[in-house]
């Protein structure tokens, strides 16, 4: 691997659940616990928009117990060895977490939102936010009370970036999932979209994927361990 090099990564729970995050689908996960048809759907928050606050507030509050791991920080020290080398690394991400900014990491493509901020539904604005959400929180834009919902996708609605993240892939030369199911979609058709493009694809993750067949290379352990290994022998190459 020598000259100038393209990476796309699609990061899940998986590179966050070291640093104490847990993911969702895993036995133990969070959908063991909730039911996300009532705190991750239009439908429930339009029903108990109380329910979805508290749910989205107790997380929220978590960020600020966590750090990002050495997976994170190996993705960081990537894009800054591509980029003096002419090359680019881009990260396409399923979490809601900020541990990639915490880390360093500064192209990011947060398909499924972010935990960190709110949007209002009356002005459509954006905000960056790390309090509490009641029904009586005003809108800092519009004034309006009752109007903020977190920033996330929800199921049902359209992941954000998805053409952003269709011509990063197909600009790459390689396609590296880490720590993901392979059962979440339109993330988990990435693999199949760049192997249509002869794009060679490397799954890193804790055990196999649901979409492994699709990869031409595997590494398999925890995310704190795979990745820095990863990244220290792509570094030694470019």
């Amino acid at each position: 691997m020598n000259g100038p090099v393209n990476i796309v990564i699609l990061t899940g729970s998986g590179i966050s659940a070291e640093s104490g995050i847990a993911t969702f689908r895993d036995t133990g996960g969070i959908w063991e616990k909730y039911d996300y048809a009532q705190v991750a759907t239009p439908e429930g928050f339009a029903e108990n928009p109380a329910l979805v606050h508290e749910f989205y507030n107790e997380r929220r509050r978590g960020l600020a117990a966590v750090e990002p791991n050495a997976a994170h920080f190996a993705l960081a020290k990537l894009e800054a060895g591509l980029k003096r080398c002419g090359g680019r690394l881009t990260i396409i991400t399923q979490n809601v977490d900020d541990l990639h900014e915490r880390a360093g990491s500064i192209r990011l493509l947060h398909m499924h939102g972010e935990l960190s901020k709110v949007t209002c539904c009356g002005c459509d604005e954006v905000l960056k936010w790390r309090e509490d959400i009641s029904l009586e929180t005003s809108c800092p834009t519009c004034k309006s009370a009752g109007t903020l919902r977190p920033y996330v996708v929800w199921f049902g609605e359209i992941p954000r970036f998805m053409d952003e993240a269709s011509d990063v892939i197909m600009g790459a030369d390689l396609f590296v999932s880490i720590g993901t199911s392979g059962s979440v979609y339109p993330a988990a058709g990435f693999v199949a979209e760049a192997r249509t493009l002869g794009i060679d694809a490397m799954e890193l993750n804790l055990e196999p994927s649901e979409n492994a067949i699709l990869f031409n290379d595997s590494r398999y352990g925890p995310a704190t361990k795979v990745v820095p290994e990863w990244v220290s022998e792509v570094l030694r190459k470019i």
